[in-house]
């Protein structure tokens, strides 16, 4: 497996194909995409964190992890986003699972679980949002750079 660049535009397709329960991301500060016997097997799209709290200015959040299933592929995305995070001077990336999801990816990319936080919705009626995201119950995970 190697690391390639990828265009916004790919990534999403990407997203849009095979991620179960998001839409793509309109917005990142970068993108990886993973690749296996000459075929893009995933995607890792990181940008600021989505809570205004935790919008420090150095800490990034994978927004989307999305792979068509090759072994490890999860695992390998994760840990050349925190690289990339490291190396551009933040000190600190965060993601967000299903806790329906047991986090065995992120563990191997030396993440840590970090909080569980509780299911809601960015709709409110002074700013309608329409999503697909879920609004269950989630677990956060981050990894120190």
């Amino acid at each position: 497996m190697k690391l390639v660049p990828m265009e916004r535009k790919e990534a999403a397709e990407f997203v849009n194909r095979l991620h179960r329960h998001h839409d793509p991301v309109l917005r990142d500060r970068f993108r990886i995409g993973a690749e296996h016997n000459g075929v893009v097997c995933g995607v890792v799209q990181v940008g600021n964190p989505v809570a205004r709290a935790l919008c420090d200015g150095k800490t990034l959040e994978v927004v989307r992890l999305c792979t068509d299933g090759t072994k490890n592929a999860c695992s390998f995305l994760y840990s050349a986003a925190a690289r990339v995070a490291r190396d551009l001077g933040y000190s600190k990336i965060i993601t967000y699972i299903l806790n329906t999801e047991d986090g065995a990816s992120l563990r191997a990319a030396g993440w840590h679980k970090e909080a569980d936080t509780r299911g809601h919705t960015w709709n409110t009626p002074s700013r309608p949002r329409n999503t697909t995201a879920p609004t269950v119950d989630k677990q956060r995970w981050a990894r120190e750079l």
